[in-house]
């Protein structure tokens, strides 16, 4: 274990980093609560989207790495804003005009347009609760409406009142000239519509810890401060939570990273000590815009998962969270291929490798061992050609390939089969685009086909890679790249693929011939 600590201190993987940062934070006394809490915030606003579960995942990355190096206990919150109104109308959910009428009002307040839940929030947290789940995060859930009306939000909203002045100097520093005239830290719930309210204060009684305004009808209310009768602002939202709960580390993406001092002074007012940041970068959709919950418009968890194991996605996280990526299809076969290679890697590497490979981080230190004896990229190509309707139409290939696997004893390489299946007909069919080779093109072919007629090798695949760069070298190609991009683009019906041998091996050097000579009497 001390070996372990000792290369976790000085590795430079990223949660390792995060992590040391904490240890810092408490080397001159551990934290009087008795451990160390990380906290995820998620505004319900519309369904979960993919960066979600990305931050509980990078935070529990971090969470783990800081348990390597401590012996500090630790908590995650994942904390749902469902106190927030609605604002607007998400456009990929049912029953639009119905939740029209319920604009303003808390999300937990707002019927279940799915008319499975209480609410519209109970929806929504449900979501994100089973695709964490699904994932096996270990993480308390903490619901913002429960968190108002029980009280436990009492003592910090009472010192919100009693230094109103001081916070609001804060707020409105960072506000428009015209906004300032009529904000306030402090929305109330209206006693009787039930909306929330964005109405000037007619005044904060520090004593009473109430609050006094005009509805929109001109009467005048006074309610308390306590028990989920008023919610905050989400800015002064945000440092009140971290102040209240005494919250040690939270990251958050990029559009929120003007506001961290706001967030830092609030918490810092309220009495509480700010925590550590960090702070990712945003997904981009195919477009290179960025991903909305309420548009809908990146994948969903779902969506991945219809393509690929949770550990493909998982390793798509951990890469540059500081570097904006496109979140889009063509980004799965990638990271399936690229985790299985890592998981390969690992158990010949020595600590100090161990620890900066993205398995260590996936697997919380003790990843599995890759059954995938076949890439997946290698998977979508067999798919192309071998006309497979499902992945038994697959298992007759990959079983000459690899005879030992099988779907029992390769659970992994079976469910990939089924998911190449599906990406290819999905994305893959509708898209190839085949073209006829040009005359070095055609006569670099014809010459495989003869060798691949006299093959005496097996099913090698190096050896047969070795014999088709052979043939590209003797007609001429330069650089060989453009020899396998003709291949791929000829017979495949696409710009790249893996390596050829390996699929010669996989397909079989009859099946491929076959293939070629079909190619070619195409074009």
């Amino acid at each position: 274990m001390s070996e372990l600590r000792d290369a976790a201190m000085s590795a430079k993987a990223w949660p390792f980093e995060e992590a040391r940062r904490l240890v810092k934070r408490y080397e001159k006394a551990p934290p009087k609560k008795g451990y160390v809490l990380f906290e995820t915030g998620y505004g319900p606003s519309g369904l979960p989207h993919i960066g979600t579960f990305g931050e509980v995942l990078r935070t529990t990355m971090i969470r783990r790495a800081f348990e390597a190096i401590s012996d500090i206990p630790t908590r995650l919150i994942c904390f749902s804003d469902d106190m927030d109104g609605m604002r607007k109308v998400p456009g990929n959910v049912p029953n639009q005009d119905m939740l029209r009428e319920h604009l303003q009002r808390p999300l937990t307040a707002v019927p279940d347009p799915f008319e499975e839940y209480e609410s519209f929030g109970h929806h929504n947290n449900a979501m994100l609760r089973r695709f964490l789940d699904t994932f096996g995060f270990e993480y308390e859930f903490y619901s913002a409406t429960e968190f108002y009306k029980a009280g436990q939000f009492d003592e910090t909203l009472r010192l919100a009142a009693e230094r109103y002045d001081d916070l609001m100097a804060v707020m409105l520093k960072s506000l428009r000239e015209e906004r300032q005239q009529t904000y306030s830290i402090f929305l109330p719930i209206h006693p009787e519509t039930g909306r929330v309210l964005y109405v000037p204060l007619k005044n904060v009684d520090a004593v009473n810890h109430t609050i006094t305004f005009d509805d929109e009808d001109g009467r005048e209310w006074t309610l308390p401060v306590t028990g989920g009768n008023v919610k905050l602002q989400w800015k002064p939202d945000f440092g009140a939570r971290w102040a209240a709960l005494d919250v040690d580390f939270e990251m958050y993406g990029k559009d929120h990273s003007t506001n961290t001092p706001i967030y830092d002074r609030i918490c810092e007012i309220l009495g509480g000590r700010k925590p550590e940041h960090f702070t990712y970068e945003l997904f981009l959709d195919e477009n290179g815009e960025k991903i909305s919950k309420s548009k809908g418009n990146g994948l969903t968890i779902d969506e991945w998962l219809a393509y690929a194991a949770t550990e493909s996605l998982s390793y798509f996280m951990y890469q540059k969270p500081k570097t904006a990526k496109r979140l889009w299809w063509d980004v799965i076969p990638k990271a399936v291929d690229e985790y299985h290679q890592q998981l390969r890697a690992f158990p010949d590497q020595d600590l100090k490798a161990q620890l900066e490979n993205p398995v260590w981080h996936i697997h919380g230190g003790t990843p599995p061992e890759s059954r995938m004896v076949v890439p997946f990229s290698m998977l979508l190509n067999l798919a192309s050609v071998a006309g497979a309707e499902d992945k038994a139409g697959l298992w007759g290939f990959i079983r000459r390939y690899a005879p030992e696997a099988s779907p029992e004893t390769h659970p992994d390489l079976d469910a990939a089969a089924g998911f190449a299946v599906r990406y290819f007909r999905d994305f893959v069919a509708p898209t190839r685009e085949f073209r006829a080779p040009d005359a070095q093109e055609r006569a670099a072919m014809e010459d495989l086909v003869v060798r691949l007629r006299g093959w005496q090798g097996g099913l090698d695949a190096e050896e047969l890679q070795s014999l088709v760069f052979a043939v590209g070298r003797e007609h001429g190609f330069e650089n060989l790249r453009d020899w396998f991009k003709a291949l791929y683009e000829v017979i495949l019906g696409a710009s790249q693929g893996p390596r050829f041998g390996g699929f010669i091996a996989l397909y079989g050097v009859d099946e491929t011939i076959k293939l070629i000579e079909g190619a070619l009497a195409r074009g």
